[in-house]
């Protein structure tokens, strides 16, 4: 009994609960059976959970209390989220088997309101990666395409929800990871602002940049699930006290009189023409509708990527200490004492990609780099704000690409990692300035989907939505779905 999500959005299954025409059950059935039917051509799960997922959706039917919008709905959640009781490994080798005692708080938030999860999604291991395929588990495909990579961190929750799996995904984003992965799904994935999403419960990679967002098929259904994940949370000190407000409330399409900056560093060397001349046309769009548009400058842009590595390396290397084959997780064997302990199950419990970060991290934490590496970045990092905060004094939204190309081949930049850490250029920005940033689907070059990349001010995701929304409406690009929705519909 697979269930068709594409044509149902979350307001519209709310509808249909409300009035008894489904279930939860049937609708967490649906789900089930649409991953069991096409997951085998995307990987896009590690695991799924159907008996807890269906007891839950039954305790939601017997309840027959669906004042909440997302109650008795199917969702999927990146397997760095903390889920009691649950294997939840960060799809790293070092926590295979590893079952948290605790929630995340996004799952307990989510769960307050009724919604069900059916499942934990692939993902580069420790989120250290764009495109899934650092997963010690499996590599996941492109919903569109599944000889492409579907982006990453975040690859497996993005292609489950453009494939029609389940109607919402959460996934986090250090330096593009839901953006990207978003962009190359041809779906709505947004990165709050730092702080307004609780991290508790979210494995760490960089605790000054991770961020926990949704991914959905539109604007509406993400703005009605970051409703039920914001605000504040003692257990997390970076979380915001700031009040939540409802972030639907400003999607009316119409877009007149707002500002538009449209950064020229954002087009230029490495932007794919054809990505480019498609979210021109998107932002024409936007015009049309009433935005006022201007070029501007960001110029500390192409410095981004790079304090951006020595950052984030530096906070991964002191996070995954953690892991050290005693307290949880996986143990190497026939150890000798202590030490080797630790190199042995670090040896062989991460993989390449993570062991590669972590030394660039301890090198440019070390004493002899630190002023060079570490110190350099963070100054950067604060001329990036500055150059943000210059451009938000007189504009509403910023405006580019999500990514300089469309979805390449699997395998074609794994063994790669320069190249992969440029294709975040146009992400990583937002994360080292903790906005706010979503990706719409702008439209398809060579029947890939192309992301339009939209940014707002600190706490002023409304406007961001506000913006998509009008675009996402006058453009319908969402009604159109990839080849493998036949599977599911047929």
């Amino acid at each position: 009994m697979t269930f068709n999500f594409f044509d149902n959005d979350l307001t519209t299954l709310h509808d249909k609960l409300v009035k008894q025409d489904v279930t939860a059950v049937e609708l967490v059935q649906g789900a089930l059976d649409n991953i069991a039917k096409v997951d085998d051509k995307l990987e896009a799960f590690i695991m799924t959970n159907p008996e807890a997922a269906l007891a839950q959706a039954q305790v939601e039917d017997d309840k027959q209390d669906f004042t909440q919008t997302l109650a008795g709905i199917p969702f999927a959640l990146k397997d760095n989220l903390a889920t009691e009781g649950i294997q939840t490994t960060g799809a790293s080798h070092i926590l295979e088997g590893f079952k948290p005692v605790y929630n995340a708080t996004v799952v307990d938030k989510l769960k307050t309101v009724g919604a069900v999860s059916v499942g934990k999604t692939n993902m580069d291991e420790f989120a250290m990666g764009g495109s899934t395929e650092t997963s010690y588990y499996k590599t996941t495909t492109n919903a569109w395409d599944q000889t492409k990579v579907p982006g990453g961190s975040s690859g497996g929750s993005a292609a489950a929800v453009a494939a029609g799996l389940v109607p919402f995904a959460l996934g986090s984003d250090t330096g593009g990871s839901i953006r990207q992965p978003a962009a190359f799904n041809g779906i709505v994935g947004l990165k709050p602002t730092y702080g307004r999403v609780s991290r508790w419960g979210l494995f760490a990679m960089a605790s000054s940049l991770d961020q926990i967002g949704p991914f959905t098929r539109t604007v509406k259904d993400n703005a009605l699930v970051l409703n039920a994940i914001s605000g504040f949370d003692a257990k997390d000190s970076t979380s915001s006290e700031r009040e939540v407000p409802d972030f639907t409330a400003q999607l009316t399409g119409d877009v007149k009189g707002l500002k538009i900056a449209v950064p020229k560093e954002y087009f230029g060397d490495g932007i794919d023409p054809k990505v480019a001349s498609t979210v021109k046309a998107a932002i024409a769009q936007l015009e049309a509708l009433g935005a006022t548009v201007d070029e501007v400058s960001l110029p500390h842009t192409k410095y981004g990527v790079a304090a951006y590595y020595i950052i984030m390396s530096s906070e991964a290397s002191s996070n995954l200490q953690r892991y050290d084959g005693v307290r949880y997780g996986f143990r190497a064997d026939d150890v000798k004492n202590l030490e080797e302990l630790y190199i042995k199950t670090r040896s062989e419990g991460f993989g390449d990609e993570v062991k590669r970060r972590i030394m660039l991290g301890t090198f440019s934490l070390s004493a002899g780099a630190y002023d060079a590496f570490f110190k350099k970045a963070a100054k950067i990092r604060t001329l990036l704000i500055e150059d943000f905060n210059k451009v938000f004094a007189d504009y509403d939204v910023i405006v580019g690409p999500t990514a300089p190309t469309v979805a390449y081949g699997l395998g074609e930049e794994v063994d790669d990692p320069t190249a992969m850490y440029l294709a975040d250029v146009l992400t990583i920005p937002v994360n080292l300035a903790g906005l706010p940033g979503m990706s719409v689907n702008a439209g398809f070059v060579d029947g890939l989907p192309v992301g339009l990349q939209i940014i707002g001010r600190p706490f002023d995701e409304a406007t961001v939505y506000q913006t998509g929304y009008a675009f996402e409406q006058a453009s319908r690009l969402f009604e159109q779905k990839p080849a493998i929705a036949k599977d599911i519909l047929s």
